[in-house]
């Protein structure tokens, strides 16, 4: 089964990246989330329950097994996690998403070094343009499936300047933070 999923993950590795970062807009790099997360997510996107929008992960899911969705979290899990941007942060962005980010109580459930937990996706280091993408979806409601409300609710009332700098601020991340 191993050997058969590295094989079908060619078709992730062609979007999300090979190395676990993604470098394909809005596409979100895979490398070390964790295994439950990505789990879910398929299992989301094998019935249609991610999105309001169809996109191409619920094609790809759609003829996976319950193994098959273990089997690949095992695998992304083991991916080494994205790299940190080429860029550095912007440092006026970091200072006005820094209270937010701690108002927001972001690091209660996606870990003080934003590495992500069980259902919760690993942040560090993820592409910006994703990040923002994925909070405007939450707070637009888009973005469906399980636990949406609590982003939703973490999200509510933040313009989209601020989200922009909540997602510069965790994209850098840990070169933002003061703990890795």
């Amino acid at each position: 089964l191993a050997q058969a999923i590295e094989k079908r993950a060619e078709a992730c590795f062609e979007c999300h990246g090979r190395n676990g970062t993604s470098t394909t807009p809005l596409t979100p790099s895979l490398g070390a989330q964790p295994s439950f997360f990505v789990l879910a997510q398929l299992f989301l996107s094998r019935d249609g329950r991610r999105t309001r929008e169809p996109t191409p992960m619920d094609a790809f899911a759609r003829g996976l097994t319950n193994d098959d969705l273990r089997a690949f979290g095992e695998l992304i899990a083991k991916l080494p996690p994205p790299a940190p941007p080429a860029t550095k942060p912007d440092a006026a962005r970091v200072a006005r998403a820094r209270p937010l980010v701690e108002q927001r109580k972001c690091a209660v459930c996606h870990n003080p070094d934003f590495s992500g937990r069980e259902q919760m996706p690993r942040l560090a280091n993820q592409r910006e343009d994703y990040l923002l993408k994925a909070m405007q979806d939450y707070r637009s409601g888009n973005r469906i499936g399980y636990g949406n409300a609590a982003m939703a609710e973490t999200v509510h009332g933040l313009g989209d300047a601020q989200l922009a700098d909540l997602a510069h601020f965790l994209a850098h991340f840990p070169t933002t933070g003061t703990r890795r």
